[in-house]
């Protein structure tokens, strides 16, 4: 079948990152839009006589030393002699961080960057913008399958090789560029705006997951008010729909319509300039979701994300509303033994274990050995059997008391090793919400108060741990911990 392209666009070299995103993003929206084109033409009865195809434009940088870098960042190394290439995608969501990861390089090694048209085809569902409107009846009526005009998506291009490590590059290169290649992007951003309820362009650099919508209520009334009082750091608060209240330094002003029905794992974004704002997701309940969202906000690159939810405390020394500070994992969720083996240990990091403990003594008002009164810092075991207590607990009780567990949930440690396996900064402080070993469950009464009482203060260490995150130079926060031996030198 004859295939029909736009002329192809000449590679170009640029040592301006400016020029180079300038660059990318002309050759994408020239594609694409030639994509849609021909969508267009085909709900107007114009059938193509051949096969539309457009390619994503790539990256390109080479190495030419093993010499090392002077610079302190984990990222923007490239570890070995030889070229280094990858895909990309939505240059306009990604300006900053593309932008940024060119200027890291081109610092560390000189040289250029040079950017040209790939040879991976751009799926047409992904040329399709999420607000674009397309005739259905139109094209049913033609009795033409897309995929006979179209290229489709293939799974082939989207997977998670990189990323996991086991991707083997020829001898010589190209090396992969970025953990992710533009199909895999794509897929993920047309998830994110599936599953939350919003766009992927709303989504800030620092991620809160929470297991309850207590939280997110609590979240909300905090945005609104920072909203109503005209905070110095926020400009807007985004709601599942994409209901976006701006600022009151701003106009205040309220656009959009709330979504109709409550997505599956709606999201909420504070957010400020540059992305350095807090997006807040409810998960809720497992592995399974923990696992989804944060394959999907991966792509993102995002600078940090946490958990905070409940848990069960598994000590009697515990109370009711006393906190876990997580510093190790015992990974019972199954959902990613296949892309990260359980003999793989997941550190915690040092910079967010500070952060959230800095921000528990701020909030709480408690210093030293006073904190340990209402905190512990110990493993949680995350489990995928909601219902484990009524098993029979001898054998669970055993080898939750020999890995030292201080708190059971079922999300925790599924979130803390996506985050290692996709190198996102990450931690965890759970709030003990019952003592299942112990015979204290919640009753209906004392739920309600529980909740009404510690939600508030837990989300409010949240919020605070994220702003002392973001208030870090990247050098400190994007640990080396989280780097391989051949690292892909975009962050």
């Amino acid at each position: 079948m004859t295939t029909i392209s736009p002329p192809r666009l000449e590679k170009q070299s640029f040592t301006d990152p400016e020029k180079a995103w300038a660059y990318l993003a002309e050759i994408y929206h020239r594609n694409t839009d030639f994509i849609r084109g021909h969508l267009s033409a085909l709900t107007r009865g114009i059938v193509p006589d051949g096969k539309v195809r457009a390619c994503y434009p790539q990256v390109e940088v080479r190495s030419t030393s093993y010499g090392k870098s002077a610079s302190t960042l984990p990222y923007g190394y490239l570890h070995t002699p030889g070229l280094y290439r990858t895909t990309v995608t939505a240059p306009d969501l990604f300006r900053t961080y593309f932008q940024e990861q060119f200027t890291v390089i081109l610092k560390n090694h000189g040289g250029s960057i040079d950017i040209g048209e790939s040879d991976t085809p751009i799926p047409l569902h992904f040329a399709v913008a999420a607000s674009d409107r397309v005739d259905g009846e139109a094209l049913n009526a033609l009795n033409i399958p897309l995929r006979d005009v179209f290229d489709a998506p293939d799974l082939g291009n989207t997977d998670d090789e990189i990323a996991n490590g086991t991707f083997v590059p020829p001898k010589g290169g190209p090396y992969p560029l970025a953990a992710f290649t533009a199909p895999r992007v794509d897929y993920s951003l047309y998830r994110l705006s599936h599953y939350t309820g919003t766009d992927a362009q709303h989504f800030q650099n620092f991620v809160i997951f929470t297991n309850y919508a207590f939280y997110i209520d609590e979240f909300c009334r905090v945005a609104k008010e920072y909203m109503r009082s005209g905070h110095a750091h926020y400009d807007s608060f985004i709601e599942p729909g994409n209901v976006i209240t701006t600022n009151a330094r701003l106009g205040g002003t309220v656009t959009g319509t709330a979504a109709a029905r409550t997505p599956q794992m709606p999201a909420y974004h504070l957010t400020a300039g540059r992305s350095r704002g807090i997006t807040m997701v409810n998960i809720g309940v497992g592995p399974s979701n923990a696992k989804t969202i944060t394959d999907h906000i991966a792509v993102l690159r995002p600078h940090a994300w946490i958990m905070l939810g409940h848990c069960a405390g598994l000590r009697n020394s515990q109370e009711l509303g006393d906190y876990v500070l997580a510093h190790a994992y015992v990974r019972e969720d199954h959902v990613l033994d296949a892309d990260l083996p359980l003999s793989v240990p997941i550190p915690a990091l040092a910079e967010v274990q500070v952060a959230l403990e800095q921000a528990v003594e701020e909030v709480t008002q408690l210093e030293g050995l006073e904190t340990k009164q209402i905190m512990r810092t110990g493993t949680v075991a995350t489990f995928d059997n909601r219902n484990w207590e009524l098993r029979d607990q001898t054998e669970i009780t055993q080898r939750l008391s020999q890995s030292r567990a201080v708190a059971l949930d079922m999300e925790s440690a599924t979130i803390a090793a996506n985050g290692f396996r996709f190198r996102v900064p990450y931690g965890t402080l759970l709030c003990v919400s019952d003592k299942p070993l112990h015979g204290e469950l919640k009753l209906p009464g004392m739920a309600s108060d529980f909740y009404r009482t510690q939600v508030n203060r837990h989300l409010l260490i949240g919020l605070r741990a994220m702003e002392i995150l973001r208030d870090q130079p990247a050098e400190r926060l994007h640990s080396r911990k989280l780097r391989s031996f051949a690292e892909t030198a975009f962050q």
